[in-house]
């Protein structure tokens, strides 16, 4: 535990200070103004392409992958691109998008993922149950697994991701937001675990995620209800960050998720992190407990660590 501790000073120390820390309120204010508008052109950027899918995109591009770069080089977004299906969780997007995870996870120049919709006013409706209407039942399981993996391999990537809810996420699509480090949401978006009311439950990390994040009594309430929560609700319940209103463009979300991903790069980047492990983890070698850890290992045993 001591280790630990000296290892969290390290990364206090290590990590780089902005402004933000030192100047008063009145210069923060600005700077989070020029954060803000710096993220509105990079929004006409991304979503510049958003608005012209039929000359843009080929047909079955079921996931928009964009590499930002200028003042945004590291941030990647995710863009779910499904409009006739209501963005839903099939067989092919969840291929893209295990592929683009696995592109991003090997590209240590990306420093935060944010996942998005491509479709207005839907995040992501869950599975694609008239795919699954037409697998036959050896199929269903295997497919899930795999919808599972997906997420646990999201929700395990190494650089800060952020879900931008501007729609509908309901049953995979919350359990895709919930997989990401932080979510945001439209006041007017609408999210929850709804499998209850298709006589099956949440099966791809919904029961283990949404308890840690809003606490087990409310998760059970709103899982047993198959309860659908708008934007402030969820930003009440501790679901999301942020709940912030729609604008006209119908991407309010993605912009903070934006705003957030910016003020996310100037943070500790690769190189440094790499060498603050290095760090923690040269503290831990001359103690007690890991020689104990070793010699329990040998003997097929409980280790029996002492905090020395």
């Amino acid at each position: 535990m001591a280790a630990l501790a000296r290892c969290r000073t390290l990364i206090q120390l290590l990590r780089p200070q902005t402004s933000i820390i030192d100047v008063g309120c009145r210069s923060q204010d600005v700077l989070h103004s020029v954060i803000y508008k710096r993220a509105q052109c990079a929004r006409h950027a991304f979503f510049g392409v958003k608005r012209q899918y039929s000359s843009d995109v080929k047909s079955g591009d079921d996931l928009i992958v964009k590499y930002l770069d200028g003042d945004d080089s590291g941030i990647v977004v995710f863009g779910i691109n499904r409009s006739k299906a209501k963005n839903a969780i099939s067989k092919n997007l969840v291929k893209m998008m295990s592929e683009a995870i696995q592109s991003v996870k090997k590209n240590n120049k990306v420093r935060t993922v944010i996942l998005c919709s491509m479709v207005p006013g839907i995040f992501c409706a869950g599975a694609d149950l008239k795919e699954r209407a037409k697998m036959h039942q050896s199929e269903v399981g295997p497919f899930v697994a795999k919808a599972r993996t997906l997420i646990m391999e999201l929700g395990n990537l190494p650089m800060p991701t952020i879900a931008a809810i501007d729609g509908a996420a309901l049953g995979g699509g919350l359990e895709m937001a919930l997989a990401c480090d932080i979510r945001v949401a439209a006041t007017s978006a609408k999210m929850g675990l709804v499998e209850t009311k298709l006589a099956i439950i949440p099966g791809a990390g919904g029961t283990q995620r949404l308890p840690r994040t809003v606490g087990v009594s409310v998760a059970k309430e709103l899982i047993f209800a198959a309860r659908v929560l708008d934007g402030v609700e969820a930003k009440r319940l501790g679901l999301v960050n942020h709940a912030v209103e729609q604008n006209e463009s119908g991407d309010a979300a993605y912009l903070q998720a934006l705003y957030l991903a910016r003020e996310f790069n100037p943070q500790v980047d690769l190189a440094t992190g790499l060498a603050i492990e290095e760090a923690c983890y040269a503290q831990v070698i001359p103690t007690k407990d890991r020689l104990e850890g070793l010699a329990a290992f040998k003997e097929k045993r409980l280790p029996r660590y002492k905090g020395e």
